[in-house]
């Protein structure tokens, strides 16, 4: 009966989740009865430390800087030039509103990381004029919710933030690592939109040639700069100081989250209202997120102090299961999971759990670090919770149906699932370029 405790725990957690039951407060909960049951009065004593040692954690403070960093570029505005600049530029091509939303949609990944708020802006922005140009309604949403989750891939990221900090892996070698998977999922994007262009024309028209002239008749080389150069640089400054050496992630997000600001002014949009707003919506993530945390520390002190881990391990070793499918089993469990419960939950409830096993089994927790993140970005577009199809939901014109929706996102999610099959049959694509970058 002992060593069927931690997964009569577990399965608690998970059972109470499906009901609906707050997740910070289930893993609390669950985790301080079974606490109790276990440790008795001593559990007192060893939960404050665990917390503290969270609340000192210096790689964590980059979670809200970076979610500051977010919110803050949503408002100033940047995303609608990058957006309209885009669709001006490849207008003439038969799916080219569909390829600037995937490459404003990349940007804005590699400024941002927040996928609510990409969701939202490309679906207000671009959703209406695609439907009016005459684009499948399948093709335009599923296009808009894939983009918009790539900001749960390319860094800087708060999931591979939340990832390196969980696994103890460095975050800076995650951000490294995640590089070419995420532009492979770019790639098989823009591959799919061509496929759909030439195979479908009518879902994939081309923009009006007057709106085009129009453009081209303005000052479009001053656009497409003042377009671009913006956000270039804040990426630069903040990926290219990690990556260079010379800030840690945590200096890093606090760059970013600076020079945030200081593009919002420049756009004119930099207000004491604005920087309110901000503040408060940063506040709020950070708090969910953290508070989710608590609650995740609580539970693997109870679980790993059950021998929960212990057990686990025994059991796929004695099982002979190779590492391979283990691997196999936790990427469907995974993948599964995100059809239920969001990334933040399977990050700190999963995770954990299974990651002493892979150790066990001499697996290279970089790499494994890139598959769950790959694996999680699915969760954002799987139904019946999948976070960017609300998102987009509630943006989206009336004739915009939840069929639609699920319709349109299938293609990206096998897209996606071909990405994390490519870096599991080649695990250099993740660890190349930060060997490469801390060989150099």
């Amino acid at each position: 009966m002992t060593e069927a405790l931690p997964l009569i725990m577990f399965a608690t957690v998970f059972l109470m989740l499906m009901m609906g039951f707050p997740v910070a407060f289930t893993l609390g909960g669950v985790s301080l009865i079974f606490g109790l049951l276990t440790f008795g009065d001593a559990f007192f004593n060893l939960l404050p430390l665990r917390i503290w040692g969270i609340m000192n954690n210096y790689v964590l403070i980059a979670v809200p800087l970076f979610i500051f960093m977010g919110v803050m570029l949503e408002k100033s505005g940047l995303a609608e030039a990058l957006l309209e600049t885009m669709a001006l530029l490849f207008g003439k091509l038969r799916g080219g509103l569909a390829i600037s939303v995937v490459v404003v949609g990349t940007l804005l990944a590699a400024s941002t990381g927040i996928v609510g708020a990409t969701v939202v802006t490309m679906g207000l922005l671009s959703l209406p004029t695609m439907l009016r140009r005459g684009y499948s309604s399948e093709l335009a949403t599923g296009t808009i919710s894939a983009s918009g989750t790539l900001g749960q891939i390319i860094p800087p990221s708060i999931v591979l933030v939340l990832l390196g900090s969980v696994m103890n892996v460095p975050v800076g070698d995650m951000f490294m690592g995640a590089v070419i998977p995420g532009f492979i999922l770019v790639f098989l994007y823009l591959l799919w939109i061509v496929i759909i262009s030439i195979a479908k024309p009518d879902a994939a028209p081309a923009m009006p040639a007057e709106e085009l002239q129009r453009f081209r008749s303005g000052n479009m080389l001053g656009q497409i700069i003042k377009a671009f150069l913006l956000p270039f640089i804040l990426i630069v400054a903040v990926l290219g100081s990690i990556f260079a050496g010379k800030a840690s992630p945590t200096e890093a997000a606090g760059v970013g989250a600076f020079g945030a600001m200081v593009l919002t002014l420049v756009q004119g949009k930099f207000n004491l209202t604005t920087l309110r707003a901000v503040m408060k919506e940063t506040t709020l993530l950070t708090s969910m997120v953290f508070i989710i945390l608590v609650g995740a520390t609580a539970f693997g002190l109870v679980f790993r102090g059950m021998g929960g881990d212990r057990y686990l391990t025994d059991l796929i070793t004695g099982a002979n299961m190779s590492p391979a499918a283990f691997l196999a089993l936790v990427m469907i469990v995974i993948f599964i999971a995100g059809f239920f419960i969001d990334f933040i939950e399977i990050t700190f409830i999963i995770i954990p759990v299974v990651v002493p096993i892979f150790q066990a089994l001499e697996v290279n927790l970089l790499w494994l670090g890139i598959l769950f993140a790959m694996n999680l970005q699915t969760s954002f577009l799987t139904p019946p919770f999948g976070f960017a199809l609300f998102y987009l939901k509630g943006v989206a014109p009336p004739e915009i149906t939840t069929g639609h929706l699920y319709r349109g996102i299938i293609p990206f999610i096998i897209i996606q699932l071909i990405g994390l099959s490519l870096v599991i049959a080649w695990p250099e694509l993740a660890t190349w370029l930060p060997r490469l970058v801390m060989g150099g």
